[in-house]
């Protein structure tokens, strides 16, 4: 059903996917006798399922302007220090300011860590918010919290995705916005991140699976990446594939007063879509890594995050709406090799050699290559790029030279896309411990960010009890954005 505004009445309820996967097993058909597409991942993802029940909303929500038509999330699992990035407290004790000196900017009154000096030439580019804040100190529950733009009902390590919790930005996205082509509107890779358990947020939730991202498992940096989702089994031609639609059409029309058959007659448009991923030129070539120039590969690091942020560009110019890329598949802390952010000094480590080996390398590597490849394709412009983590760290150095979770102030970086360059948004008091002008929740860059895209942050969808839920529950940050 179309999503309605807040004032528009309810005119039906939401379906999920479930009954349609069951259609094709009433049907007797298997799922790889049907399209085999690379397995099912650890989503449970085929083609048919990513695509089927997709419903465009036929202008709910799309009201407004669209400055970003495309968003990559780069979201940085762990939680970095804000105060050893683009949050410095150069005039703040040694306890608390660290062993890192500030660096001057290209703008004027905007320092960052002498570790990214290309990334200080960056920043008229960016709009830095510097006052982001909530309670939740675990990594699922604010990972959740970060990917969805809505607090979790508990701030619990265990936190697990259910029915019950919200969608993924770029599901969100896939129902409200999707542009109807062959190519998928929302793909992560190369990690599901997990503390313990895997982290909800990740996919479409109440939205169903028709929604769930496109998710890549494969290692960009690897010498013959190469998407099976996208390869036809051995011995499946195309036309073999087509002669199996239409099997299922028949058995379709011959099982309609069967308990499944409404969603198996759903499935028709959606796999016809699938077919035409699997056939498009278009769709490989998005994801052939191997068509960019060496140099241009050598530019953004020889190694699987380097490799994914080239991707995302190669997937935003080819048109896809929204990509996640996850820095690392666990928050790490402990190793100069691998990992995410999470740097406590456990284990005899260390905070500062860590992140001066491995993350600030990477970011510095990275994050300035992609804006500059954007910009230079001219696609920066109507492309978000958003950088962040779950939280921040403590302001105050602990015991072991590092630093513990601080949800109570950290920073978000935004680029292109409609928001200004070289403007800071909101302030950290002296210690970098707590906001001290304009404090910004999840919940608003969450509107800002759909309010960028076009979506009316105030759209509600419906969960699976045929609630009316708003996609957004803050207000988006009008300042930062030109």
């Amino acid at each position: 059903m179309p999503e309605m505004n807040r004032n528009d009445p309810k005119t039906g309820s939401l379906q999920g996917s479930a009954g349609a996967c069951g259609g094709f097993a009433a049907a007797g058909i298997s799922r790889r006798s049907i399209l085999t597409a690379g397995g099912l991942g650890m989503f449970g993802l085929t083609l048919p399922s990513l695509l089927r029940a997709e419903e465009k909303a036929a202008g709910a929500g799309l009201a407004l302007p669209v400055k970003a038509k495309s968003v990559i999330f780069l979201f940085q699992f762990g939680g970095p220090s804000h105060i050893d990035t683009f949050d410095m407290k150069p005039e703040a004790p040694a306890e608390i300011r660290g062993p890192h000196k500030a660096m001057k900017s290209n703008v004027p009154g905007l320092p960052v860590s002498e570790h990214l000096p290309r990334m200080a030439k960056q920043m008229n580019r960016i709009s830095l918010v510097r006052s982001m804040h909530h309670t939740m100190k675990n990594h699922n529950s604010a990972a959740y919290y970060a990917l969805t733009g809505h607090a979790p009902p508990r701030d619990d390590q265990r936190l697990r995705d259910s029915l019950s919790l919200y969608p993924a930005y770029g599901s969100v996205v896939d129902k409200l916005a999707s542009l109807g082509s062959e190519l998928p509107t929302f793909v992560s890779y190369p990690h599901v991140i997990r503390d313990g358990s895997v982290t909800p947020g990740q996919r479409a939730s109440f939205l169903g699976k028709a929604h769930d991202p496109f998710f890549i498992s494969e290692d960009p940096n690897s010498k013959n990446f190469k998407l099976p989702e996208l390869s036809l089994p051995s011995g499946l031609s195309f036309e073999r594939l087509q002669r199996r639609r239409e099997l299922q059409k028949l058995i379709d029309t011959q099982s309609r007063l069967l308990e499944y058959s409404s969603a198996a007659r759903g499935l028709d448009d959606y796999y016809k879509k699938a077919l035409a991923m699997l056939s498009s030129t278009r769709v490989r070539d998005a994801f052939d890594l191997a068509r960019e120039p060496v140099a241009v590969r050598e530019r953004y690091g020889r190694h699987t995050y380097g490799q994914g942020c080239l991707l995302a560009r190669r997937l935003v110019e080819s048109g896809v709406r929204f990509v996640t890329v996850y820095f690392d598949a666990t928050i790490g802390g402990k190793s100069t090799t691998s990992g995410g952010w999470d740097t406590h000094g456990f284990d005899n480590t260390r905070m500062f050699p860590i992140i001066e080996k491995r993350h600030l390398p990477i970011t510095e590597q990275t994050l300035p290559t992609l804006l500059d490849d954007l910009d230079e394709r001219g696609l920066l412009d109507d492309t978000l790029v958003v950088w962040m983590g779950e939280f921040g760290r403590t302001p105050k150095i602990n015991a072991n030279k590092s630093r513990d979770h601080w949800p109570q102030c950290y920073s978000a970086l935004l680029a292109g896309g409609g928001v200004k360059g070289g403007y800071v948004y909101g302030a950290s008091d002296s210690t970098g411990a707590y906001p001290s002008r304009d404090p910004v929740r999840p919940d608003d860059l969450a509107a800002t960010i759909f309010h960028l895209m076009g979506i009316d942050p105030s759209t509600e969808v419906y969960d699976t009890q045929d609630r009316p839920l708003v996609i957004a529950e803050g207000d988006p940050i009008t300042d930062l954005i030109a």
